[in-house]
């Protein structure tokens, strides 16, 4: 099992930028691919952006891609997503969850079943 708790989360302008970091507890974190995911309010929650075990592969929504960029340090414990250039429809809380699911595409990582959830943290972005 894998424990995961997200920061980074706050209030910020249009075309700001925001780092979101998920700590990761457990000595497995590299056995897991990490993907970020949003709601936002009143729509069902979203798959962003997903990475691989090694870092090799990554993969983004089409509506972030070229604005986001997710990365993850194995040492660490910690996955990150790095937001820039949002948007007020960037307006969610944002989770980052765990699969041990083996995946042979970057784009799987947008399909596979994520067993491991943070408790979310709001980004809210102001027009």
């Amino acid at each position: 099992q894998v424990q995961l708790v997200e920061s980074g989360g706050g209030l910020v302008q249009a075309g700001g930028s925001l780092r979101l970091s998920c700590a990761a507890s457990g000595r497995t974190f590299n056995s897991y691919v990490m993907g970020w995911f949003r709601q936002a309010p009143g729509k069902e929650r979203e798959f962003a952006a997903g990475i691989s075990r090694a870092g090799s592969m990554t993969y983004y929504v089409e509506s972030v891609k070229g604005r986001f960029s997710i990365a993850r340090d194995n040492a660490k414990n910690t996955a990150y997503l790095q937001m820039t250039s949002l948007k007020p429809e960037d307006t969610a809380v944002y989770y980052c969850a765990a699969s041990p699911r083996l995946i042979n595409t970057a784009q799987a990582m947008g399909n596979i079943r994520y067993d491991y959830w943070g408790q979310g943290t709001q980004v809210t972005v102001s027009s």
